[in-house]
Protein backbone atom coordinates (compact mmCIF):
# COMPACT_ATOMS: atom_id res chain seq x y z
CA UNK A 1 0.00 0.00 0.00
CA UNK A 2 1.53 3.33 -1.10
CA UNK A 3 1.26 6.61 0.84
CA UNK A 4 -1.80 7.90 -1.06
CA UNK A 5 -3.71 4.65 -0.54
CA UNK A 6 -2.79 4.66 3.15
CA UNK A 7 -4.20 8.16 3.66
CA UNK A 8 -7.37 7.49 1.67
CA UNK A 9 -8.10 4.10 3.24
CA UNK A 10 -8.95 5.44 6.70
CA UNK A 11 -6.17 3.36 8.27
CA UNK A 12 -4.62 6.45 9.85
CA UNK A 13 -7.91 7.23 11.63
CA UNK A 14 -8.01 3.68 12.99
CA UNK A 15 -4.40 4.09 14.09
CA UNK A 16 -5.20 7.29 16.01
CA UNK A 17 -8.18 5.69 17.79
CA UNK A 18 -6.15 2.57 18.67
CA UNK A 19 -8.30 0.24 16.56
CA UNK A 20 -5.45 -1.44 14.61
CA UNK A 21 -3.71 -4.65 15.52
CA UNK A 22 -0.17 -4.46 16.81
CA UNK A 23 1.26 -5.55 13.44
CA UNK A 24 -0.81 -3.03 11.50
CA UNK A 25 0.10 -0.26 13.92
CA UNK A 26 3.80 -1.04 13.51
CA UNK A 27 3.43 -0.88 9.73
CA UNK A 28 1.80 2.55 10.00
CA UNK A 29 4.56 3.76 12.32
CA UNK A 30 7.18 2.68 9.76
CA UNK A 31 5.39 4.77 7.12
CA UNK A 32 5.19 7.76 9.48
CA UNK A 33 8.94 7.66 10.02
CA UNK A 34 9.61 7.67 6.29
CA UNK A 35 6.94 10.13 5.12
CA UNK A 36 6.52 13.47 6.95
CA UNK A 37 3.28 14.16 5.04
CA UNK A 38 1.75 11.03 6.60
CA UNK A 39 2.80 12.22 10.04
CA UNK A 40 1.13 15.59 9.40
CA UNK A 41 -2.06 13.76 8.41
CA UNK A 42 -2.00 11.87 11.73
CA UNK A 43 -1.51 15.12 13.65
CA UNK A 44 -4.49 16.64 11.83
CA UNK A 45 -6.65 13.63 12.74
CA UNK A 46 -5.55 13.84 16.40
CA UNK A 47 -6.39 17.55 16.47
CA UNK A 48 -9.90 16.80 15.16
CA UNK A 49 -10.38 14.14 17.84
CA UNK A 50 -9.25 16.53 20.57
CA UNK A 51 -11.75 19.14 19.37
CA UNK A 52 -14.55 16.58 19.59
CA UNK A 53 -13.67 15.49 23.14
CA UNK A 54 -13.32 19.10 24.28
CA UNK A 55 -16.92 19.86 23.40
CA UNK A 56 -18.26 16.93 25.45
CA UNK A 57 -21.86 17.33 24.30
CA UNK A 58 -21.97 18.73 20.77
CA UNK A 59 -19.59 17.83 17.91
CA UNK A 60 -18.42 21.05 16.19
CA UNK A 61 -19.77 21.46 12.60
CA UNK A 62 -16.34 22.03 11.12
CA UNK A 63 -15.10 18.70 12.52
CA UNK A 64 -18.02 16.93 10.84
CA UNK A 65 -17.18 18.84 7.65
CA UNK A 66 -13.57 17.60 7.80
CA UNK A 67 -14.70 14.00 8.16
CA UNK A 68 -17.39 14.23 5.49
CA UNK A 69 -15.01 16.03 3.16
CA UNK A 70 -12.56 13.19 3.52
CA UNK A 71 -15.30 10.68 2.78
CA UNK A 72 -16.31 12.67 -0.31
CA UNK A 73 -12.68 12.59 -1.39
CA UNK A 74 -12.86 8.79 -1.39
CA UNK A 75 -15.57 8.94 -4.05
CA UNK A 76 -13.37 11.20 -6.19
CA UNK A 77 -10.57 8.65 -6.69
CA UNK A 78 -8.94 8.61 -10.13
CA UNK A 79 -10.56 6.45 -12.83
CA UNK A 80 -7.64 4.01 -12.69
CA UNK A 81 -9.43 2.25 -9.83
CA UNK A 82 -11.77 -0.21 -11.43
CA UNK A 83 -13.61 -1.35 -8.31
CA UNK A 84 -15.48 0.54 -5.58
CA UNK A 85 -12.99 1.43 -2.79
CA UNK A 86 -14.91 -0.40 -0.08
CA UNK A 87 -11.81 -0.70 2.10
CA UNK A 88 -11.43 3.09 2.21
CA UNK A 89 -15.10 3.67 2.95
CA UNK A 90 -15.10 0.95 5.61
CA UNK A 91 -12.02 2.45 7.25
CA UNK A 92 -13.54 5.91 7.46
CA UNK A 93 -16.83 4.51 8.72
CA UNK A 94 -15.00 2.58 11.44
CA UNK A 95 -13.12 5.72 12.45
CA UNK A 96 -16.35 7.71 12.69
CA UNK A 97 -17.97 4.96 14.75
CA UNK A 98 -14.97 4.97 17.10
CA UNK A 99 -15.16 8.75 17.52
CA UNK A 100 -18.90 8.66 18.15
CA UNK A 101 -18.36 5.82 20.61
CA UNK A 102 -15.88 7.93 22.55
CA UNK A 103 -18.35 10.83 22.54
CA UNK A 104 -21.18 8.61 23.80
CA UNK A 105 -19.05 7.15 26.61
CA UNK A 106 -18.03 10.64 27.73
CA UNK A 107 -21.66 11.74 27.83
CA UNK A 108 -22.72 8.63 29.75
CA UNK A 109 -19.87 9.07 32.22
CA UNK A 110 -20.89 12.68 32.84
CA UNK A 111 -24.47 11.59 33.51
CA UNK A 112 -23.35 8.87 35.94
CA UNK A 113 -21.14 11.33 37.83
CA UNK A 114 -24.08 13.73 38.19
CA UNK A 115 -26.35 10.94 39.44
CA UNK A 116 -23.70 9.81 41.92
CA UNK A 117 -23.27 13.35 43.24
CA UNK A 118 -27.04 13.76 43.64
CA UNK A 119 -27.35 10.41 45.43
CA UNK A 120 -24.45 11.26 47.75
CA UNK A 121 -26.03 14.60 48.67
CA UNK A 122 -29.39 12.95 49.35
CA UNK A 123 -27.72 10.34 51.56
CA UNK A 124 -25.94 13.04 53.57
CA UNK A 125 -29.20 14.95 54.12
CA UNK A 126 -31.02 11.74 55.09
CA UNK A 127 -28.24 10.82 57.53
CA UNK A 128 -28.46 14.26 59.16
CA UNK A 129 -32.24 13.91 59.53
CA UNK A 130 -31.85 10.45 61.09
CA UNK A 131 -29.26 11.81 63.52
CA UNK A 132 -31.54 14.71 64.48
CA UNK A 133 -34.47 12.33 64.98
CA UNK A 134 -32.41 9.96 67.11
CA UNK A 135 -31.21 12.90 69.21
CA UNK A 136 -34.76 14.16 69.72
CA UNK A 137 -35.97 10.69 70.72
CA UNK A 138 -33.12 10.30 73.21
CA UNK A 139 -33.88 13.73 74.69
CA UNK A 140 -37.58 12.92 74.97
CA UNK A 141 -36.79 9.61 76.66
CA UNK A 142 -34.55 11.34 79.22
CA UNK A 143 -37.23 13.95 79.94
CA UNK A 144 -39.85 11.26 80.40
CA UNK A 145 -37.65 9.52 82.97
CA UNK A 146 -37.24 12.82 84.83
CA UNK A 147 -40.97 13.57 84.85
CA UNK A 148 -41.69 10.12 86.26
CA UNK A 149 -39.01 10.41 88.93
CA UNK A 150 -40.09 10.85 92.55
CA UNK A 151 -37.17 13.24 93.05
CA UNK A 152 -38.97 15.94 91.08
CA UNK A 153 -42.10 17.72 92.14
CA UNK A 154 -44.41 19.60 89.77
CA UNK A 155 -45.11 23.31 90.13
CA UNK A 156 -47.80 24.86 87.94
CA UNK A 157 -47.27 28.39 86.60
CA UNK A 158 -50.62 29.82 85.39
CA UNK A 159 -50.81 32.85 83.10
CA UNK A 160 -51.02 36.41 84.38
CA UNK A 161 -54.62 37.55 83.65
CA UNK A 162 -53.54 41.14 82.96
CA UNK A 163 -50.68 40.25 80.58
CA UNK A 164 -51.22 36.84 78.99
CA UNK A 165 -54.15 34.96 80.52
CA UNK A 166 -53.84 32.05 78.08
CA UNK A 167 -50.21 31.33 78.93
CA UNK A 168 -49.04 28.59 81.29
CA UNK A 169 -45.87 26.67 82.18
CA UNK A 170 -44.72 23.87 84.48
CA UNK A 171 -41.59 23.49 86.58
CA UNK A 172 -40.22 20.09 87.64
CA UNK A 173 -38.02 20.91 90.62
CA UNK A 174 -35.49 18.73 92.46
CA UNK A 175 -34.93 20.14 95.97
CA UNK A 176 -31.88 17.99 96.62
CA UNK A 177 -29.90 18.76 93.45
CA UNK A 178 -31.26 22.32 93.07
CA UNK A 179 -32.14 21.50 89.45
CA UNK A 180 -35.34 22.33 87.60
CA UNK A 181 -36.80 21.50 84.20
CA UNK A 182 -39.27 24.08 82.94
CA UNK A 183 -41.85 23.20 80.29
CA UNK A 184 -42.75 26.36 78.35
CA UNK A 185 -44.95 24.95 75.59
CA UNK A 186 -47.82 27.05 76.93
CA UNK A 187 -46.04 30.32 76.12
CA UNK A 188 -46.42 32.21 72.83
CA UNK A 189 -43.42 32.70 70.57
CA UNK A 190 -41.47 35.73 71.85
CA UNK A 191 -41.44 38.79 69.55
CA UNK A 192 -38.28 39.66 67.63
CA UNK A 193 -35.69 41.19 69.97
CA UNK A 194 -37.30 39.69 73.08
CA UNK A 195 -36.52 36.61 75.23
CA UNK A 196 -38.16 34.79 78.11
CA UNK A 197 -36.32 34.99 81.43
CA UNK A 198 -37.00 32.66 84.39
CA UNK A 199 -36.87 33.90 87.97
CA UNK A 200 -36.86 32.20 91.36
CA UNK A 201 -38.59 34.37 93.96
CA UNK A 202 -38.54 34.89 97.69
CA UNK A 203 -41.84 36.57 98.52
CA UNK A 204 -41.14 38.34 101.85
CA UNK A 205 -39.47 40.61 101.08
CA UNK A 206 -39.83 40.18 97.30
CA UNK A 207 -36.41 39.05 96.11
CA UNK A 208 -36.11 37.90 92.49
CA UNK A 209 -33.12 35.99 91.18
CA UNK A 210 -32.56 35.16 87.53
CA UNK A 211 -32.06 31.43 86.98
CA UNK A 212 -32.09 31.30 83.20
CA UNK A 213 -32.59 33.13 79.90
CA UNK A 214 -34.42 31.07 77.26
CA UNK A 215 -32.54 32.60 74.30
CA UNK A 216 -32.81 29.42 72.23
CA UNK A 217 -36.57 29.17 72.62
CA UNK A 218 -37.41 29.18 68.91
CA UNK A 219 -34.91 26.43 68.02
CA UNK A 220 -36.00 24.10 70.83
CA UNK A 221 -38.23 21.23 69.69
CA UNK A 222 -39.42 20.20 73.17
CA UNK A 223 -39.65 23.70 74.70
CA UNK A 224 -38.29 22.11 77.90
CA UNK A 225 -35.23 23.78 79.44
CA UNK A 226 -32.88 22.70 82.20
CA UNK A 227 -32.08 25.22 84.97
CA UNK A 228 -29.36 24.65 87.58
CA UNK A 229 -28.07 26.15 90.85
CA UNK A 230 -31.53 27.20 91.99
CA UNK A 231 -31.77 28.33 95.65
CA UNK A 232 -34.74 27.36 97.78
CA UNK A 233 -37.50 29.25 95.95
CA UNK A 234 -40.91 30.23 97.19
CA UNK A 235 -42.15 30.88 93.65
CA UNK A 236 -41.16 30.77 89.98
CA UNK A 237 -41.99 33.47 87.44
CA UNK A 238 -41.37 34.04 83.73
CA UNK A 239 -41.08 37.51 82.23
CA UNK A 240 -40.56 38.79 78.69
CA UNK A 241 -37.34 40.82 78.56
CA UNK A 242 -35.16 42.56 75.96
CA UNK A 243 -32.73 40.27 74.16
CA UNK A 244 -29.86 39.43 76.51
CA UNK A 245 -32.05 39.52 79.63
CA UNK A 246 -32.45 41.99 82.50
CA UNK A 247 -30.97 42.37 85.96
CA UNK A 248 -34.43 42.68 87.50
CA UNK A 249 -37.78 41.39 86.21
CA UNK A 250 -40.14 43.61 84.21
CA UNK A 251 -43.27 43.02 86.28
CA UNK A 252 -45.48 44.57 83.60
CA UNK A 253 -44.29 41.72 81.34
CA UNK A 254 -44.83 38.91 83.88
CA UNK A 255 -46.37 36.11 81.81
CA UNK A 256 -46.63 33.32 84.40
CA UNK A 257 -46.20 32.95 88.16
CA UNK A 258 -46.51 29.88 90.39
CA UNK A 259 -46.00 29.29 94.10
CA UNK A 260 -43.87 26.43 95.45
CA UNK A 261 -45.83 24.42 97.98
CA UNK A 262 -44.06 24.16 101.35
Amino acid sequence: MNLEELIESGTLELYVTGSLSQREAMEVEDVLEKHPEAKKEVEAIEASLIEITKEGVEIPPYVWENILSSIRDVHKLPPRQKSTPWSSITGWAAAIVCLLGIFWMMKENSGLEQELQTTTTENIVLKEKVTETEGALAESSDLLDILRSKDYRTIALPGNPSVSPGSFAKVYYNDKDKVAYIDTRGLPEPPRGKVYQVWSLIMQPLTPRSVGILDNYESSTTKVFKLENIPDPEAFGITLEPEGGSESPSLDQLYTLGMVAP
